[in-house]
């Protein structure tokens, strides 16, 4: 075999691997539909789909965690089968999940070398590992300390480690699922500066992201599933990110959504010289001044970490706030538990909607009388009204296209942007006087992202005052009247939309006043 079939990794290159009529069934569901779908040495070839389109059915069968009904899978023009994870790795094929698979109590080397054999029997070879780290970081400028603990490391370095894992166990191919969604700016940029070397040097990449302009930079084919089939498949430098878009919603998307104009009215919510700490306590604000008036989308921006999460948390009665005033339609709310502002009206769509959003264990009916379980209708004499409750969750499913079995199953089993859905609905049917909305579409596919920000700016037409908390410049762009930017817990400048642009609103996020820049 010549040096040219090696990686610098040393394992044998992967020229081409094809996967031909996968089908793939589950109880009432035809999840992947005789799809074709192939990756070459030297290419990141993204694939696209909404949330339950069958790409991660797709890519779990490549990785042999799910065992296709019809189908075969060739690589190098020669068929195999590929009956588990192990199976995958062995022949060259490795998986970076969503959702890191790091122990946090361990160091980089020991999580790399975690379920391998020692070169040294029973003794542990950590040095042997640790070295070859960082030969592997050195090749794809990845910079590690093996010696690090991963509960110390940031997502994008955590994300890395999962990188090396994979490479130290001979990946010639590499499936990325969803590897940005976490990530800020700079470890994007970062993250694709790797992609690019690995590709170099003769890799393989599989690419899923909802996110196309992302797609468009980075990868060299695209292919896009749509409940279970493959709908087309292009040289990216062929195709348009509207014509993506349509082929996966299967409709006409559009990017910039009417704001129409709307009379702001007076302030509803103010933000007065607010401070509080952070989980890592530090200072989270230092002194924020801020109004959102009736119907005005006010956008947040910054680099995450800036204090977005402590200024949603502080407003809706999560944080304490150590200085200054909280006022909800001139009234001082500083402070209050989270359950009297909800009767003050104040609707809270969460950063982390499993963790802060939903039960995951309660049902979808469950989940969207939680804030109102107590009240009638849906309760009567200290017990819940099943009848009423049933009732109004059907209505809110199919008002919010809610994607679900039935209202009794669990949210845990639900996508994203139905999940999301499903927070939106709860928050925004009690006719909310103001609502925080933070991160409201990450994660979400194109179609879930469109309906979200429709359903913000319908609010907003009705006169409610919006704090809209996003890293995507882009969304606060389309959607807000007025953009504050956060930097180092403090506001940097508050900017009219229509004198706003990417750069300026960067600058700013950077901590840099664009009239103050030098010369």
């Amino acid at each position: 075999m010549s040096e040219t079939d090696k990686l610098p990794s040393g394992r044998t290159r992967i020229n081409s691997l094809e996967m031909h009529g996968i089908t793939k069934r589950f109880p009432g569901v035809l999840a992947s539909d005789h799809v074709n779908f192939d990756v070459k040495s030297g290419e990141v070839h993204a694939l696209l789909g909404e949330n339950g389109a069958g790409k991660s059915t797709l890519m779990k069968i490549l990785y042999g965690l799910y065992h296709p009904d019809e189908g075969e899978i060739l690589i190098n023009g020669k068929p195999v089968r590929i009956s588990s994870p192990t199976d995958s790795i062995n022949f060259g094929i490795g998986m970076i999940h969503q959702h890191f698979m790091l122990v946090p109590t361990l160091t980089v080397a020991e999580n790399v070398a975690l379920g391998l054999p020692s070169s040294r029997g029973l003794m542990t070879d950590l040095d042997r590992v640790s070295k070859r780290i960082v030969e592997l970081a050195d090749i794809y400028s990845l910079r590690m300390d093996p010696s690090a603990y991963v509960w110390q490391l940031s997502v994008g370095q955590q994300q890395r480690v999962e990188i090396i894992k994979a490479l130290y166990r001979g990946a010639a191919l590499l499936i990325l699922d969803e590897p940005t969604a976490v990530l800020t700016p700079q470890e994007v940029d970062e993250l694709f500066a790797i992609m690019k070397q690995m590709v170099k040097d003769g890799h393989g990449l599989v690419f899923i992201s909802h996110k196309l302009h992302e797609v468009v930079e980075i990868s060299n084919r695209v292919s896009v599933l749509r409940d279970g089939r493959m709908i087309g498949t292009r040289p990216t430098s062929e195709i348009t990110k509207q014509v993506l878009a349509n082929w996966m919603v299967g409709r006409e998307v559009g990017f910039t959504p009417d704001r129409g104009q709307v009379e702001c009215g007076s302030p509803r919510l103010q933000v007065k010289n607010v401070s509080c700490g952070s989980d890592r306590g530090t200072p989270g604000l230092r002194s924020v001044n801020l109004d959102v008036c009736s119907g005005e989308v006010l956008g947040i921006a910054g680099v995450s970490g800036n204090g977005q999460r402590e200024l949603a948390e502080t407003v809706a009665g999560l944080r304490k706030v150590t200085s200054g005033q909280v006022l909800l339609e001139g009234q001082d709310v500083t402070n209050l538990p989270p359950a009297e502002l909800t009767e003050r009206m104040l609707s809270y769509i969460p950063e982390e909607r499993m963790r802060d959003g939903m039960i995951r264990e309660f049902t979808v009916a469950e989940n969207m009388v939680l804030r109102e379980h107590h009240k009638a209708p849906y309760s009567r004499y200290g017990f819940l009204n099943l009848g009423e409750i049933s009732r109004h969750s059907d209505e809110l499913i199919k008002q919010f296209r809610v994607k679900t079995p039935s209202r009794d199953t669990r949210a845990k089993n639900l996508s994203g942007g139905n999940i999301q859905k499903i927070v939106l609905a709860r928050e925004i049917f009690r006719t909310p006087r103001v609502i925080i909305a933070a991160q409201p579409t990450r994660g979400l596919d194109i179609g879930a992202t469109e309906y979200v920000r429709e359903q913000l700016l319908e609010q907003r037409r009705k006169g409610v005052a919006v704090m809209l908390i996003s890293e995507d410049l882009d969304e606060i762009l389309a959607l807000s009247d007025r953009i504050a930017v956060l930097y180092e817990g403090q506001v940097m400048d508050i900017v009219l939309r229509e004198n706003a642009t990417p750069e300026k609103l960067g600058l700013l996020m950077a901590g840099v006043h664009p009239e103050h820049q030098a010369g």
